[in-house]
């Protein structure tokens, strides 16, 4: 099902309505034009004011080139990872445990065995998965899932290879779990996604609860965590605390609620993350080795009974900003860099997959600050919950609900 995707009277009508929605701290920090034109017109959950113009509610912008949208396949069981083989398959993982090859038309493959068991209760499962990048040769894969230890589940990363007839994975292990275990169904993350060196970057949640939050904060606990570790699980060389006592040495950043959305920029080489915020405050952050990104001490958004997240402070010395926030919630997973396409306006454009949004949050990001915002499929009702580009240039999504899309 093919179809255009025809957006600018919607985008019209919110231009039209946005003023009268906004704020009165909305209008205090950002010129005329920038309000008028954002794509969020509804009401703010908080009343903060955003640390710098831009961070927040950015101008609206239109993609001006003609593009397609197909629904490849409607029979996928709750996908949550995606990555793109060699060939230009695709490799897809099922929040209950399942792995299957589909082809680039949708045909959809068998259900791959030799996984371990994962415990897909509440938002844990089979999460997210990346091939290596000498994946021709070895034919290796990695993929982080829920496991059930001893004493509560943890995120953990799993590492084997896709064996010839691509029925089984061979030699399952686990390389890496993110400790301590905690008896909660909640906040796992997880994105994994290889850097420049061959290193794996891993993302953690916090795993919810309030007993579990502080521990984003400890630099003794894997959890709320990016780390990046090697091939065989260990912490990676020159990662920021190799070597001081009492600290993990495969943190790379910390202070994360629950990160689902990594991406390396293709100019800069650098790591960006998305996370959950609870009601508000879902950000995007540009990651830099060390830096601590304030969870839970600072935040944008407010608990889910509209009392403040403890002070009610967003802004903290020696804490990061996030480079966007989204008020309501843009609910961020999977995200992918658009890079060598067709489509030259979407150059180096950072597109996120929105959960309760029901839609696909194209950003153009200039000298790391967000200056546009797109809504793509946002007619579709669909949870979007990860997205990769194919060797041709178009976009691959995959939802909940079980669709994958094409975009191209």
């Amino acid at each position: 099902m093919n179809r255009a995707i025809t957006g600018f009277i919607l985008v019209l009508a919110q231009i039209i309505f946005s003023c009268a929605n906004r704020s009165s701290s909305d209008v205090s920090d950002f010129p005329n034009d920038s309000i008028s034109e954002s794509v969020e017109n509804r009401k703010a959950n908080s009343d903060f004011s955003p640390a710098f113009k831009g961070q927040t509610r950015i101008r609206a912008v239109k993609t001006q080139a003609q593009y397609s949208v197909s629904i490849l396949s409607e029979g996928l069981n709750r996908p949550w990872g995606i990555a793109l083989l060699p060939d230009g398959r695709l490799l897809i993982t099922e929040k209950q445990g399942n792995m299957r090859i589909v082809t680039s038309s949708g045909t959809i493959g068998q259900e791959i065995s030799g996984l371990p068991q994962v415990n897909s209760n509440g938002q844990g499962g089979l999460l997210g998965l990346t091939v290596d990048p000498q994946f021709k040769q070895n034919r290796i894969v990695y993929w982080t899932f829920s496991e059930k230890g001893k004493s509560g589940n943890v995120t953990a990363v799993g590492k084997g290879r896709l064996s010839d007839d691509e029925k089984n994975i061979e030699n399952a292990k686990v390389i890496y779990r993110a400790l301590p275990e905690y008896d909660g169904v909640l906040h796992y993350g997880s994105r994994i996604i290889f850097d420049r060196n061959g290193n794996l970057f891993v993302s953690t949640g916090e795993r919810s609860d309030r007993e579990t939050r502080p521990q984003a904060q400890k630099l003794n606990s894997a959890l709320g965590k990016i780390v990046r570790i090697t091939t065989d699980g260990k912490p990676a060389d020159r990662n920021p605390f190799i070597n001081k006592p009492d600290v993990l040495p495969e943190i790379f950043s910390y202070g994360h609620r629950n990160v689902q959305g990594l991406a390396i920029h293709p100019v800069s080489k650098e790591l960006w993350a998305n996370e959950f915020g609870p009601r508000g405050g879902d950000e995007l952050n540009l990651i830099q080795a060390g830096k601590n990104y304030g969870w839970p001490l600072i935040s944008y958004g407010i608990e889910y009974n509209g009392s403040l997240v403890g002070n009610g402070q967003t802004q903290m010395k020696n804490l990061e900003q996030p480079v966007y926030y989204w008020d309501p919630v843009l609910s961020p997973s999977g995200m992918t860099f658009y890079h060598n396409g067709k489509i030259s306006e979407w150059e180096n454009n950072l597109f996120i997959c929105g959960l309760n949004s029901s839609h696909i949050a194209r950003l153009i990001i200039e000298n790391n600050i967000v200056v546009g915002e797109e809504r793509l499929l946002e007619n579709e009702g669909q949870r979007f919950r990860d997205i990769v580009q194919g060797f041709n240039g178009e976009l691959y999504v995959i939802t909940d609900e079980g669709r994958l899309y094409k975009i191209e």
